[in-house]
């Protein structure tokens, strides 16, 4: 983290601070610069409007392109990508460049237009998986159309009321949000098969994401505190859906601290393995149609898992805890956290039978995660 212009002092803060702006702005339907040698005026697809995407197309004419993550594009294209690929550049005819023809591309689960003879894949511009990027921050589709900019911008952003980022701020964004971390509350918060527990809220510089640590007891007295790392799930935390473990996972690991004297369970807002709840909802539409939960998430442009483990390690050392019995089925946790200078002393599993819903889920966990479920 030593080299990243992102994680120290006032400027670092206000950087971060103006990636969460520039994320918001995309989620609200308005355009945003991605600044750097090759400057890019984006919009996402998924929120673009129609007197936006005329103002871009203004800037741009024939130059206006839609950006996907590869999977996305190669499923479109009916062509694969090669594995070192980052975000593609499409052009479209000028007669389907329209609001829904871009939303229907970068959503799968939309009915696709029949432009494919229509469209090409063209070099990327630089930015391109700076503005895919930026999307994903804002927990959109990564599906970006893009104008080129003169390098010179300072008066066009002026002019529009734009808000500029530096692409290299965006790609240094997973430690930066880290960085930024800070304890914003803590208050006791009884549980009802914990009564002597806590609620400590965390917060990176600039964002609405909240991220909980969940105490029990006394952790702090612990040589090696039993420690959860839980991504929230609203579908299985609180509905109790059946389509995932997650629900007996966060319950039982409470009432396995308090059998167990203490611990701390981290209640990370990285839902969906960090798409976020729309798209998690939409990689169960493709699941219905017969994609796993691996496959689903990267149809939708995402990566197989998108969460930022080291959160959960900032936390911890926030809190005073170096050291950690680490309940978990996840070899990536543990990885994430020795990585982090975090002594994982031992992983206790955390196992919960099928459901009949719920099967194919915990197999492709196993096969295609490698968590440790037998």
């Amino acid at each position: 983290m030593a080299g990243n212009p992102l994680t120290g002092g006032d400027g670092a803060r206000q950087r971060l601070r103006q990636i969460h702006r520039a994320a918001s702005d995309l989620r609200r339907g308005v355009p945003v610069v991605i600044g750097g040698a090759d400057p890019l005026l984006i919009l996402a697809a998924e929120t673009a409007g129609a007197d936006a995407l005329a103002e871009l197309e203004a800037v741009a004419g024939e130059a206006l392109t839609l950006i996907l993550a590869p999977a996305r594009a190669a499923a479109i294209l009916r062509a694969p990508m090669p594995a070192t690929t980052g975000s593609v550049a499409l052009a479209l005819p000028k007669h389907f460049r329209t609001i829904e023809i871009y939303q229907s591309l970068a959503d799968p689960l939309a009915m696709q237009p029949a432009v494919r003879d229509g469209l090409r894949a063209i070099p990327a511009p630089s930015q391109a998986d700076a503005a895919t990027g930026l999307a994903k921050i804002g927990r959109l589709l990564p599906a970006i159309v893009a104008a080129p900019l003169p390098p010179e911008t300072a008066g066009f952003v002026a002019d529009h009321g734009l808000i500029e980022v530096a692409a290299g701020d965006i790609m240094d964004y997973a430690e930066a949000e880290v960085a930024g971390l800070r304890q914003i509350v803590s208050a006791d918060v009884p549980l009802t098969n914990a009564p002597d527990s806590r609620v400590v809220a965390f917060r990176s510089d600039g964002s609405a994401l909240e991220h909980l640590a969940i105490v029990i007891g006394r952790p702090e007295a612990a040589d090696a505190p039993l420690v959860r790392l839980h991504s929230e799930c609203f579908t299985g935390d609180l509905l109790g859906s059946m389509r995932c473990d997650c629900g007996e996972q966060l319950r039982g690991a409470i009432a396995r601290m308090a059998a167990d004297g203490s611990g701390i369970l981290l209640y990370l807002a990285q839902e969906g393995r960090g798409i976020g709840l729309a798209n998690k909802l939409r990689a169960y539409g493709l699941q219905d149609r017969g994609l796993d939960t691996m496959d689903a998430n990267r149809a939708l442009g995402w990566g197989a898992d998108e969460r930022n483990f080291m959160i959960g390690a900032a936390i911890l050392r926030i809190m005073g805890i170096n050291r950690v019995r680490l309940l978990t089925n996840n070899p990536d946790k543990m990885d994430a956290m020795t990585a982090c200078g975090i002594d994982v002393a031992g992983r206790e599993p955390h196992l919960f039978a099928a459901n009949g819903v719920n099967d194919e889920y915990l197999a492709t966990k196993a096969a295609r995660f490698g968590h440790m479920l037998d």
